[in-house]
């Protein structure tokens, strides 16, 4: 009995000690979200939401079919494109592609337009961005990067649009090895088929020119040893 007494009288003092001690204050946010703001925002969205719910709703319903993750090999995919002129348009990605992340955002692609001399309006960037984001996910991945140029090369962009802009203003040239003009499709399609030839031509020559520097490596690397045994001795 003495010892069940001196559990409950340890345990009121205890509740009463937690009962005594002071409560920390819930913290307040630094600043509270503007109404209108956040109004304008949601407006902003809804379309894009929109579109993915029902997106979903039809792949749910079998009306579409879920996008398949693959492989994605540009050189391949893009004939209609040299090796150099792909190499240029992932080295241009890659510039302003700030946050190594393998895509372009809003904001990137608004640096990226200052700097190319086109600035382009916050409504202007989003619809550059949605004429050739396929997966609806708002911003541009590589693949869609090329969708670019290949759109400008086939003559199906506005002249006035911020892509064509973009194409234009951009330091890959597309126009002296790519289709540019070549609006009809079959006629874009078979000029496509004939740079396979080239393609491959393209492929011996960079090989070739890495066994060239490889044997001038090692030429040098024989004279330097030649040229120290000579002090040496």
């Amino acid at each position: 009995m003495a010892s069940e007494e001196l559990a409950r009288k340890l345990q009121s003092r205890l509740v009463a000690t937690w009962e005594d001690e002071p409560r920390p204050e819930p913290e307040q946010s630094l600043a509270r979200p503007n109404p209108q703001e956040a109004e304008a925002a949601c407006g902003e969205s809804s379309s894009e939401l929109s579109a993915k719910l029902i997106r979903r709703q039809d792949i749910n319903e079998g009306n579409a079919a879920p996008r398949l993750t693959r492989i994605f090999n540009p050189y391949t995919e893009f004939k209609e494109f040299s090796r150099k002129q792909i190499k240029d348009m992932e080295m241009m990605f890659k510039r302003y592609d700030t946050g190594k992340d393998g895509f372009i955002d809003l904001m990137e692609l608004k640096l990226m337009m200052e700097k190319l001399g086109a600035p382009q309006t916050h409504l202007g960037l989003k619809n550059m961005i949605k004429e050739v984001d396929e997966d609806f996910d708002g911003k541009l991945s590589f693949r869609e990067f090329l969708l670019i140029f290949r759109r400008a090369a086939a003559g199906e962009l506005q002249e006035e649009s911020g892509l064509m802009a973009l194409a234009r203003l951009s330091e890959i040239n597309v126009s002296t090895e790519g289709v540019m003009g070549a609006k009809d499709f079959f006629e874009a399609k078979m000029q496509a088929l004939s740079l396979g030839s080239k393609f491959e031509a393209e492929i011996r020559e960079e090989k070739e020119e890495r066994k060239r520097q490889e044997v001038e490596k090692k030429q040098r690397q024989a004279a330097f040893k030649q040229l120290q045994s000579t002090f040496c001795s």
